[in-house]
């Protein structure tokens, strides 16, 4: 049963100066908060500042000078695990944690599905929750529910690792999804033929959520800590954010055989070069997707 539907949800709560706050927004709506919201940290304080444009013009400025911003997740550890990969990004510098909230029980079984609609990968490709009949042109679905780990196909950088992999054929292959969330990759990979299956991440709750969404969409994999990545892999997929993928840069590098693909996910369009300096040294990199100003990056070994 998804964390939502378990009666209780948790808000990430955050001070930020103005600068960062767009990053700051990406990266939540990134690591899948089912919303977030910013206000003046200061109202109904002599500090308070009006932030409003003329009517049908944009606001003059995109944050107050200390905004207060509310990130909501279907779980605790959620909340906490987007706590811990906040803090070391550059542009979290200035701003502060004010801690990790219960929410108070509501009917979140309604409100999530309603917010939750079937998602288009590709026009036959969709990603479907589980109280929604598939779309009449889906050919193929994966069932995914949200709540229980990052990777619902509502994100860009999701739906581009998707993308990418629906365009070929992985028939036989083996296919390593690192930091795998709710295992949406490896479930992909697997719906269009990828015959071995590795998905691994940091959070044991990421790696049951994938064991179930697996055995729920009937796809066999091996789900574990990263240890369990063990190897070379015809295709090697990332979705995590810039900073991790540049550490991870010689442990990704080195699970891609001669001939297979590197394909990373979670990169903003100003990120780029950053990516292809870290990566240069083992593979080069090069933009082969974007979307609302995420990039899917992916290099391939010579043979």
């Amino acid at each position: 049963m998804p964390a939502a539907a378990q009666g209780r949800l948790f808000e990430l709560v955050l001070l930020a100066p103005e600068a960062p706050l767009e990053d700051l927004s990406d990266a939540l709506e990134a690591l899948e908060a089912l919303s977030v919201s910013v206000e003046d940290a200061d109202a109904q304080t002599p500090a308070e500042q009006a932030l409003f444009g003329e009517p049908g013009m944009p606001a003059p400025k995109a944050g107050w000078q200390r905004s207060r911003v509310v990130a909501l997740f279907p779980g605790k550890a959620e909340a906490r695990e987007a706590a811990d990969l906040l803090l070391p990004q550059p542009f979290f510098e200035g701003c502060e944690i004010v801690g990790i909230r219960p929410v108070a029980d509501e009917d979140w079984v309604r409100l999530t599905q309603s917010q939750f609609a079937p998602v288009e990968i590709t026009p036959t490709f969709w990603i479907v929750p589980s109280w929604h009949e598939p779309p009449a042109a889906a050919r193929t679905i994966i069932r995914l529910d949200p709540g229980l780990a990052f990777g619902t196909g509502t994100h860009p950088t999701t739906r581009m690792c998707l993308r990418w992999i629906a365009q070929r054929s992985l028939a036989g292959q083996r296919v390593l999804d690192y930091g795998c969330g709710s295992g949406i990759l490896a479930i992909g990979a697997a719906k269009f033929g990828a015959s071995y299956l590795v998905a691994v991440d940091i959070d044991p709750a990421a790696v049951e959520s994938t064991r179930i969404n697996a055995a729920n969409n009937h796809v066999a994999l091996d789900a574990g800590l990263p240890e369990l990545a063990q190897g070379a892999f015809d295709v090697v997929l990332a979705n995590i954010l810039a900073t991790p993928l540049k550490v991870l840069a010689p442990l990704l590098c080195g699970h891609v055989r001669g001939g297979g693909h590197l394909v990373l996910a979670g990169i903003l369009e100003r990120q780029v070069d950053e990516l292809k300096a870290a990566y240069a040294p083992w593979l080069a990199l090069e933009v082969a997707d974007t979307e609302d100003g995420w990039v899917l990056m992916t290099a391939q070994r010579a043979a």
